[in-house]
């Protein structure tokens, strides 16, 4: 009886050498799994070039919906940021890929699951953490990990000696995964970091030299954390996502350029073009800004922190992610609102921000005539406030220093 292997399949390189591969050297039967989260080029003629491969079927799933609104918006919500600076995209899609290639694998009666990560990436432990959470009994295959081929030059040769048609070509070697959250790129010259990347390396952006000359101004609306509106129009999820896309690209918005520590060991040079993430996670930023309060702002900074490693490190599905979303879904009840953001040549300018929701008290942060802050209140608050210092150096002497002026 033919193995069966269900195959998370982008229609790149990897992943349709991976397809006739696992054919050759396991005489399986292989069916492939296409997501669609958002990307723009990646799904045409996908089915078409997975039945190319040998596939004995070709699933093509539309995930946007999920894809938003389980995982974008949760963080979103967050606040997740890895290392403060990348939106995760690719991490975000990772959980979903695998969630909807274990159903298949289910439905179709499958023994085993393939990926096509390489052995040195994050994608790797991603994948086979969530299918391990989600179906351990499952076979894993990883062919990146074992099979002939030292180079994508190679893998490249491989597709056109089996008529399968690839993208990438040894004069354009980039990798590049896309979805609606944003676009990641790398290999070829992005490898040397002392090189700046080539204006044919981005996809989804143009260059904030050769944006407008106007701004752009955008008007986004939230409810409980959840971009509902843009520019006083109610729009769904995944068409909000990727209209924002198209007006924050069109401006330059989004793109990052970072030296990041994998959760393999090692730093990698990656570019990223993340247009909506990118104006949704400064708008949100600043509706926290005006209605939470000052402790809960600064322990959800931390938690942020913690919730974007869980993500890039595969650990989705894991308990301490569910409960720290408890926590973050209780903060967001209060950050509702509109913020207004200027647009321009790769530049987010706060132009204002209002909500029901404002702890921002115009009459106690005025220095006007209007002023109802009792000034004279805070004598006492600072005295207890400096007790416990008080004490401590009139106990133990004043702390030691260098004196500001030297006496001579």
């Amino acid at each position: 009886m033919k193995e069966k292997i269900a195959l998370a399949y982008s229609g790149g390189l990897d992943t349709s050498v991976i397809a006739k591969w696992l054919q050759e050297q396991y005489h399986a039967e292989v069916i492939t799994v296409s997501a669609n989260l958002g990307q723009q080029k990646e799904l045409v003629g996908i089915e078409e070039k997975a039945y190319k491969t040998g596939a004995k079927k070709a699933i093509v799933l539309d995930l946007r919906e999920e894809f938003a609104t389980e995982y974008i918006f949760p963080a979103l919500k967050a606040g997740a940021l890895y290392e403060q600076s990348y939106p995760m995209a690719t991490s975000l899609g990772r959980p979903l890929i695998a969630k909807a290639l274990v159903e298949v694998a289910r439905a179709e009666a499958c023994t085993a699951v393939a990926h096509g990560c390489t052995g040195k990436g994050n994608d790797q432990v991603r994948f086979e953490t969530a299918i391990a959470a989600l179906a351990p009994d499952l076979k894993i295959y990883a062919p990146l990990r074992e099979w002939e081929f030292k180079s994508r030059q190679e893998e490249i040769e491989y597709c056109q000696r089996h008529g399968i048609p690839v993208k990438a070509t040894k004069e354009n070697p980039y990798s590049i995964d896309e979805n609606m959250w944003g676009t990641s790129i790398e290999c070829g010259i992005l490898e040397n970091p002392r090189v700046a990347p080539p204006e044919d390396a981005y996809q989804r952006t143009v260059s904030p030299e050769q944006a407008p000359n106007e701004s752009a101004t955008v008007e986004i609306e939230f409810e409980s954390g959840v971009p509902i509106s843009l520019d006083g129009k109610a729009l769904p999820p995944v068409e909000l996502i990727m209209k924002l896309n198209e007006i924050a690209g069109a401006h330059g918005i989004g793109r990052l350029d970072l030296i990041e520590n994998r959760l393999v060991g090692i730093k990698s040079r990656e570019l990223y073009e993340a247009p909506a993430a990118t104006v949704l996670h400064f708008a949100h930023r600043e509706l926290e800004r005006l209605t939470l309060d000052k402790d809960t702002m600064h322990y959800k900074a931390k938690i942020a922190h913690d919730y974007a490693d869980l993500i890039y490190n595969g650990l989705w599905f894991s308990p301490l992610r569910y409960a720290l979303s408890a926590f973050v879904e209780e903060t967001q009840k209060v950050v509702n609102g509109v913020v207004t953001l200027k647009l321009y040549k790769g530049n987010i300018t706060l132009l204002s921000r209002w909500s029901p929701n404002s702890l921002y008290d115009e009459r106690l942060a005025t220095y006007s005539a209007e002023d109802q802050f009792d000034h004279k209140a805070s004598a006492g608050f600072i005295k207890i406030y400096s007790l416990p210092l008080k004490t401590y150096y009139r106990i133990n002497g004043a702390p030691t220093s260098k004196p500001a002026i030297e006496a001579k």
